[in-house]
C-alpha cells in the first residue's frame, strides 16, 4: 500500500531515490556528475557530438581531445576513449591501479574485439548511437566500479602496512629477547613502555630498534 509520502513524490516527479524525473522519463543528473572532469577522446562526428552534448547535459566539465594522444591523460576523473587497437599501450597506469575512470567507446562499425576490451581493463563501455539513458547509466556504473576498486586498493594497502608492522615488531622483539635475555612478553612490554614514554607508535619504536641493531652490525 502506498504511503502519503510516496504519492506526493509521484505527483512531484521524484523516484524513491529523490532524483527528479524529466518528461522523457530520464532522471535528472545527480549532483556528483557536475563535479566530474571528463576527457572525451572521440572523433567529433555526429555520434561524437551527441556523446559530448549528453555529457554536458549531465553537467560534467568536458574537454574534447582529438586525435588520440600517445598516452591517455591521468589528470581527469573520467576518460572516455574510442576503442583503438593500440589502446592498451596508451594507458599510463598499471592494471588495478587506475588514475581515472576509463570508459571505452565502441563506434559500432567494426566487430567487437572482446580480447582488446579485456586488455584495456576499463570500468565501462558505451556504444554508438548514444542515448541519454545509456550515457547516464553507463557513467554512473563505471564511476561506481572505479570507486569500489579504489576502496579495495585502500584496504589492500592497509593490510600490507599491517603486515609490515607485524614483521618489524616481531623482529624487534627477537632482538630484545636476545640482547636483554628476556621473554617474548617482556620484550613486547618494553616496546609498549618505550612507545608510551616517547608518545610514538610501537611500530616506530620497533623500527628504531631494528635500524639501530642493523647499524651496529
Amino acid at each position: 500500500m502506498e504511503t502519503i509520502a510516496m504519492l506526493r513524490n509521484r505527483r512531484s516527479g521524484f523516484h524513491a531515490t529523490g532524483n527528479r524525473v524529466s518528461s522523457s522519463g530520464t532522471p535528472s543528473p545527480p549532483k556528483a556528475f557536475s563535479e566530474l572532469n571528463v576527457a572525451l577522446i572521440v572523433e567529433l562526428n555526429s555520434d561524437g557530438e551527441r556523446l559530448l552534448r549528453e555529457l554536458q547535459l549531465l553537467r560534467c566539465a568536458v574537454r574534447h581531445i582529438w586525435p588520440p594522444p600517445a598516452q591517455l591523460p591521468d589528470n581527469f576523473d573520467v576518460v572516455y576513449c574510442t576503442l583503438l587497437d593500440d589502446l592498451p599501450r596508451k594507458i599510463p597506469w598499471l592494471p588495478g591501479e587506475p588514475a581515472a575512470t576509463l570508459i571505452l567507446v565502441d563506434r559500432g562499425s567494426d566487430p567487437l574485439n572482446l580480447k582488446l576490451i579485456h586488455n584495456c581493463a576499463a570500468h565501462g563501455l558505451v556504444h554508438f548511437p548514444i542515448t541519454p539513458r545509456s550515457t547516464a547509466g553507463g557513467l554512473a556504473l563505471a564511476r561506481e566500479h572505479f570507486l569500489y576498486e579504489q576502496r579495495l586498493r585502500g584496504r589492500i594497502d592497509k593490510l600490507d602496512e599491517n603486515l609490515r608492522t607485524i614483521r618489524v615488531v616481531e623482529r624487534a622483539k627477537s632482538i630484545l629477547m636476545r640482547v636483554k635475555n628476556v621473554s617474548e612478553e617482556e620484550a613486547y612490554n618494553h616496546l609498549r613502555k618505550q612507545a608510551m614514554e616517547r608518545r610514538a607508535t610501537i611500530s616506530a619504536v620497533a623500527n628504531a630498534i631494528v635500524d639501530s641493531h642493523e647499524l651496529l652490525g
